[in-house]
């Protein structure tokens, strides 16, 4: 049996979650139609994105249901971005996930967008004063600022509400990707918003509930250009049949994810501490990435590097042994590069090859713990011999 400890590139559907999207799909209606039917959807459909709202901290205008994470941060930054126009340059960390770096690397190479990237420490915490020189150099100029909740690799929390004084300041708009984050830590949407943050993405299949879902977060006083034009449904934000079976679930999900977070980042976190003492006892070499501090770090992530491994090697002899992790987003999965993450914390390339990415969700155990702690030695004796074989003699780097 595999023991899967993979909860940030997704997580099992809970059974609620999964009982209330089949019940869902068997009702018939549009939800932007008048009759009856159509009215029953709607009720579905806005009932959930009052649940979905209540999670975050917001109002249900403020929810603006998407095709999942990734559409929800293009919308974002590609919306305010063209609705700042004249202003081109955007402010973001390295070591953002693939859905903003390609978002803003599109932005740049097609629409004349300025990118600044700003550096991370090496905790993979942005540089505030770095944030504030670049802001004050010309605010004017600036479209927006874009960042993470929690680092979706590392698990670092970012400074959210501090990146939001220095450019609400200005009066620069702030989007935050808080896929990876939302289930994990408390997020409070009203109140970031009166701190100057305009947009928060969200993800259903993070928390239990489907893929395929997410939302935007918009306050009501951010404008954004759409991505998508069609019937103007949800402000005129995002056209389209709204998918009321996938809302319900999500809602379902989100209502049960908030109500366990309290006691459920406790259990995560004791079980994290396992399984780090666990690997730094058994793999001496091992480096914890991110913060060290458990205040400071997502409660269900564990992130190391072993150096002279690859992480793909360690990845696929702990899959044979029964145990799934990841070496960073699943959106990269089977490329064979550095951590991008690592790279922008000012690691060397050969360290960013070594990195593992341990994630704990509600299914897990101190079983399943055990079960990876008992797999990792014998895989990383393995992957390390293979990747001494690798070296080019008399070099640190690779063939």
């Amino acid at each position: 049996m595999t023991v899967y400890l993979d909860h940030a590139a997704t997580t099992p559907m809970l059974p609620a979650a999964i009982t209330a999207y089949a019940d869902a799909m068997s009702v018939v209606g549009n939800p932007a139609s008048i009759h009856s039917q159509g009215q029953n959807a709607k009720r579905m459909l806005e009932e959930a994105r009052e649940v979905v709202a209540a999670s975050v901290g917001s109002d249900p205008i403020e929810i603006v249901f998407t095709g999942g994470g990734t559409e929800s941060v293009n919308l974002a930054i590609k919306g305010l971005w063209w609705a700042r126009s004249p202003r081109t340059r955007i402010l973001a960390p390295g070591g953002e996930h693939h859905a903003t770096m390609d978002t803003i690397e599109w932005l740049e190479r097609h629409e004349g967008a300025e990118v600044e990237w700003i550096p991370l420490d090496e905790l993979g915490r942005i540089d505030l004063d770095a944030l504030r020189r670049a802001i004050e150099s010309d605010p004017d100029s600036v479209a927006l600022v874009t960042l993470l909740a929690a680092n979706n690799e590392v698990g670092t929390i970012q400074p959210i509400e501090a990146v939001a004084a220095l450019a609400s300041a200005h009066g620069i708009p702030v989007h935050v990707d808080a896929v990876s984050a939302y289930g994990h830590i408390p997020i409070d949407f009203a109140g970031l918003s009166a701190q100057g943050i305009s947009a928060l993405s969200i993800s259903a299949h993070k928390i239990g509930g489907p893929v395929g879902i997410g939302a935007l977060v918009l306050s009501r006083t951010a404008t954004v250009v759409p991505l998508i034009h069609g019937g103007g449904q949800q402000r005129q934000v995002r056209s389209g049949t709204q998918d009321v079976a996938a809302a319900v679930s999500f809602a379902v999900a989100a209502s049960a994810s908030i109500e366990a977070m309290p006691a459920e980042t406790v259990r995560l976190a004791a079980l994290r501490d396992r399984l780090v003492d666990g690997v730094l006892t058994s793999v001496p070499a091992a480096v914890l990435n991110g913060d060290p501090n458990p205040a400071g770090r997502i409660a269900s992530n564990a992130h190391f590097t072993f150096e002279g491994c690859e992480g793909d090697s360690l990845l696929f002899l702990l899959d044979v042994a029964g145990v799934s992790v990841s070496t960073g987003s699943a959106c990269q999965a089977g490329i064979p590069e550095p951590s991008h993450v690592l790279r922008a914390m000012g690691r060397s390339e050969i360290e960013a090859r070594g990195a593992l990415r341990i994630t704990l969700g509600r299914t897990n155990t101190e079983p399943d713990v055990d079960a990876f702690l008992a797999a990792l030695p014998a895989a990383y004796a393995q992957a390390a011999t293979a990747g001494l074989a690798d070296r080019l003699p008399g070099t640190g780097a690779y063939t």
